[in-house]
């Protein structure tokens, strides 16, 4: 499966051109960190992991770029939370 790209966005949209899946990111600190701020994904493909490879796709291209994450949306978070090779991509907010 392949996302379509846009800045601050990674999303899949159906035949009809129905949006169907989608993350979207924020820059932050200046634009040297990045937020996800949202994920959706249409009840039709719940259950087959396209949210995690949306957040995914997120974390490469900040990995890419040297950016860290702030998981700001609810699955984002849970997915920081439970994948052990995203932790090194958490941003630690400033103390202050």
């Amino acid at each position: 499966m392949t996302f379509q790209h846009e800045t601050g966005r990674y999303f899949l949209n159906d035949d009809t051109g129905k949006l169907i899946a989608e993350v979207t990111f924020q820059p932050i600190d200046d634009g040297r960190n990045y937020v996800i701020d949202h994920t959706y994904v249409d009840p039709i493909l719940r259950g087959q992991g396209i949210a995690g490879k949306l957040v995914k796709a997120v974390v490469d291209q900040a990995r890419e770029e040297g950016k860290k994450i702030e998981p700001l949306c609810s699955f984002a978070r849970h997915e920081f939370e439970t994948k052990p090779e995203y932790a090194e991509m958490r941003r630690v907010a400033p103390t202050e």
